[in-house]
């Protein structure tokens, strides 16, 4: 009976933000109510539940607002040395440049900071749109990626951790030697993406559309570490109160199948998959699996990652648009790092 009624909740909670636009708007305190609903049928809803949901949230949340704040100071002097450095550089090597050091800082300067420098150096770029768009998902493939290396870069990080009762660097050592090359060659794939005869210049008049007054930023700021933050603590109680079902569910199925279950719900957010779907009674092989075909499969639509979400509203890309370059590029990652996994198994 406890079983089932975790399914309906499971459910309800990947199916509704997509048919009520009411669940979507407020899909923080959606995913809160949910969460406490499957805790409380679980009945693991407990004060020290409670402290943890009120506990985990923090570190990702002060690191979003304090890169943000930095961001915020920043963001001038980064636009003065993107020009100067496009005088000195080629473009595709500018390119890949951005798509690794973006990909490995973004762990330190979370997701969401690092597809806002993102937005700031695709505006500055005088490429076609198409090339602006490629570039765009192929670099938040990496991002995502690179956010998953400490608790603090992605929600999905913080609520993997938070899962498995690990310290900081748990992740590193899970996905770094698969994390850490995999950057360097969507790098590599990246140079594809940009016509090698365009140029690049500074557009400074242009970047109206994306620039606001330090005022709204700053509120900007704070709404977003807010929303990080109840999103969260969300997660902490979804994934304590859906993990009898996880364990019923999947934790019997081999990694191979773990890492692929994930291509038929890349729709859904990655860091609500990762709180429904992971267990402290998997192995390590199949954590790895689960978690680097969430990543793979998250940059193959807008809605499946962060980055991509942020991106494409403040650059205007359209779903199709995503979706060309996106469902292949995380298609061939899928089956590059499938074959990976089951060679160490």
């Amino acid at each position: 009976m406890v079983i089932a009624e975790l399914l309906i909740v499971l459910v309800l909670v990947l199916v509704l933000p997509f048919l009520s636009r009411t669940v979507q708007a407020n899909l923080e305190i959606f995913l809160l109510i949910m969460g406490l609903t499957a805790a409380w049928i679980a009945k693991s809803l407990n004060m020290q539940l409670i402290l943890k949901s009120l506990k985990e949230p923090i570190m990702i949340t002060s690191a979003v607002f304090i890169a943000g704040l930095l961001f915020l100071y920043l963001q001038d002097k980064l636009r003065v040395g993107i020009k100067k450095l496009l005088k000195v550089i080629p473009l595709k090597m500018f390119v890949f440049l951005t798509v690794v050091i973006l990909g490995l800082i973004s762990g330190l300067i979370t997701v969401i900071v690092a597809s806002l420098v993102l937005v700031e150096i695709v505006n500055i770029l005088d490429i076609e749109r198409k090339h602006k768009i490629n570039f765009t998902i192929i670099a938040c493939f990496a991002i995502s990626m690179g956010g998953m290396l400490t608790p603090i870069g992605h929600p999905l990080s913080t609520i993997t951790i938070s899962k498995m009762g690990q310290d900081f660097w748990y992740l590193y050592h899970l996905l770094g030697d698969f994390i850490i090359p995999g950057i360097f060659a969507i790098g590599l794939i990246s140079t594809l993406a940009v016509d090698n005869a365009a140029g690049a210049k500074m557009e400074l008049e242009n970047n109206d559309h994306i620039k606001d007054t330090k005022e709204n930023y700053y509120w900007g700021i704070v709404y977003r570490a807010v929303k990080v933050y109840l999103f969260v603590m969300a997660l902490v109680f979804l994934g304590e109160g859906l993990e009898p079902l996880i364990n019923t569910c999947l934790v019997g199925l081999s990694a191979k199948v773990l890492c692929w279950i994930n291509i038929v719900m890349s729709i859904f957010d990655r860091a609500l998959l990762g709180a429904a779907e992971l267990s402290r009674q998997m192995s390590q092989v199949q954590v790895q699996a689960i978690l680097m075909g969430l990543l793979t499969s998250g940059g193959m639509l807008i809605q499946g990652n962060i980055p991509n979400l942020i991106s494409s509203s403040m650059l205007g890309i359209e779903s199709k648009e995503w979706a060309r370059l996106g469902v292949p590029l995380g298609l061939s990652l899928m089956l590059v790092y499938f074959v990976i996994l089951i060679s160490v198994l």
